[in-house]
């Protein structure tokens, strides 16, 4: 990939930047031919890749170094892109918003600077990834679970600061952690809740200390450059039970929704619990030209319910869990089953897991996996998949409406619908991927054009979306219009005064410096 420079800088003053940087880290951790630049760009563009890549990139491996670095672009206005291992795969991974911005990595900053087993928490840089954690808990025989994405591969703090989700009790990850060290914009060095108190006895213990709580206000923001978060750890439950069954209907969403919610609410189950659909479980067991060899247009519902049955899953399917004394368990597990026996005759799979047992996908716990990764693979070619996860009430008649109408947008986009509902306590989160082969430029196309029309639908509706690939964040800002943007406003104002040089990610969430705001408008 080819030199594209940061907008309105010169090349004199580029490569002096590059000089300085070299100072900083190291000639080894500048990195500025073209392919350096090959390796962040987005592995599953929905179009060309290069037009948003970077110019370079530079790895700091101290909180000194960033603050040396950050010096070195407000001196030269030179934006930068931070990231924590650039795995947010469907999102853009490491790409910017922007092409010819100099990318932030964080990757080498990889320490796992604390774990309180009798408290249940950890402290940990950006680089830290799911299956480094893991295998720190395993070897050090440490008694604390972790929730797991989908695609394990990625950093905890990365997940964490996208708002990732898991399916344990713990897998809301932005709601799991405690006590952050940033980097301003301006160099400064600021922790965050109780560790605000420099001799602080319980940084990761309590997630708000006296004033304002500025946690949650560098989560999919530019405002600041995480360098350690503290986050909570589930103890090791007693034992686990799994209940999994499908069901046969397209239309069962409704109902299984309508079930499960108020169970959600009440606690009896514990986690977020996720209903997906029979194309969402064959992406991850076979290729679509197994079932289906034309290449235009969707399957049809015929050879959907010949590839369910010859799998053996449903029109949709979901696991419960629960987590605790078996007793409880048992208790809690019959509670749902009789509540969906009074709609269906499903039999159900059951599966235990006990303490000292070995652990796995069945114990509940969070083993990390890039298994999910798979599923690039259903329309061949080099595969991609941008997602699209609004959210909205939690009641079946939301559901069966998203539902419907997503699906009839993916299909006369000529792509099959790949859906599931995630339930949280108190909403639902529609998370559809379009899947679809990056060598196939009508294919891609239809993958761009989809994605701005379940933007805009679904805003219609009413149903906000939580994140968004690179490409559609300032579509998916535009959608929260309260107040004629108030909350855009809000945004950039503290974006001016945190930033007034701009150089920290710019566009990230729709938020962009006032040298670059016409660009939104």
């Amino acid at each position: 990939m080819k030199l594209t420079l940061p907008r309105g800088i010169t090349a004199r003053a580029f490569d002096r930047a590059i000089q300085q940087f070299t100072k900083v880290v190291g000639s080894k951790w500048v990195l500025a031919t073209d392919e350096d630049r090959q390796t962040y760009l987005d592995a599953y563009a929905p179009g060309n890749a290069e037009s948003y890549g970077p110019s370079a990139a530079v790895a700091p491996q101290t909180v000194e170094e960033i603050q040396a670095i950050l010096k070195i672009a407000n001196e030269h206005k030179i934006p930068l892109w931070p990231f924590s291992r650039g795995k947010n795969l469907g999102y853009g991974g490491s790409a910017p918003c922007i092409g010819g911005t100099v990318m932030l990595d964080l990757s080498r900053m990889k320490r796992i600077l604390e774990v309180d087993e009798k408290l249940a928490y950890c402290l940990v840089e950006p680089g830290v990834g799911f299956f480094d954690l893991y295998e720190h808990l395993q070897a050090n025989n440490i008694k604390l679970w972790m929730s797991i994405p989908a695609n394990g591969w990625g950093s905890v703090i990365g997940n964490a600061m996208d708002r990732g989700l898991s399916y344990t009790p713990y897998g809301e990850h932005s709601k799991r952690v405690c006590g952050m060290e940033v980097v301003l914009p301006n160099g400064d060095l600021v922790r965050t809740g109780m560790g605000a108190m420099a001799n602080s006895s319980a940084w990761q213990l309590s997630q708000h200390a006296f004033g304002p709580s500025w946690d949650q206000m560098f989560m999919q923001s530019n405002f600041g450059v995480v360098t350690k978060m503290g986050l909570w750890l589930m103890p090791e439950p007693e034992a686990t039970l799994s209940l999994s069954t499908s069901l046969p209907k397209a239309e069962d969403i409704e109902w299984i929704i309508d079930v499960l919610a108020p169970l959600r609410l009440r606690g009896v189950i514990q986690h977020d619990a996720n209903v997906g659909n029979g194309i969402r479980a064959a992406t991850l067991r076979s290729t679509r030209d197994e079932w289906y060899r034309e290449r235009n247009g969707p399957m049809p519902q015929a050879v959907i319910d010949e590839m369910q049955k010859k799998l053996g899953v449903g029109a949709w399917n979901f696991s419960v869990r629960f987590y605790g004394y078996d007793e409880v368990n048992e208790a809690n597990a019959f509670i749902v089953k009789a509540a969906i026996a009074k709609h269906t005759d499903a039999e159900f799979k059951v599966t235990r897991w006990h303490r000292g047992e070995p652990l796995g996908r069945d114990s509940g716990a969070g083993v990390p996996s890039v298994n999910a990764l798979q599923i690039v693979n259903w329309r061949g070619g080099r595969g991609g998949h941008i997602g699209f996860a609004p959210i909205s009430p939690a009641t079946g008649a939301h559901a069966i409406k998203q539902y419907r109408a997503a699906r009839k947008q993916y299909e006369e986009h000529g792509f099959d619908y790949f859906g599931s509902f995630t339930i949280r306590e108190r909403h639902l989160n529609h998370v559809t991927l379009c899947v679809y082969d990056r060598d196939d430029n009508t294919m891609t196309k239809g993958a761009r054009d989809l994605m701005n029309i379940l933007v805009k639908e679904a805003a219609a509706d009413g149903y906000g979306e939580y994140r968004a690939h690179v490409s559609y964040m300032d579509a998916i800002a535009d959608t929260y219009n309260y107040n004629d943007h108030a909350l855009w406003r809000l945004n950039e104002t503290l974006k001016d005064a945190l930033d007034p040089n701009g150089i920290l990610a710019p566009g990230k969430s729709g938020i962009y410096p006032k040298a670059m705001r016409e660009k939104r408008a």
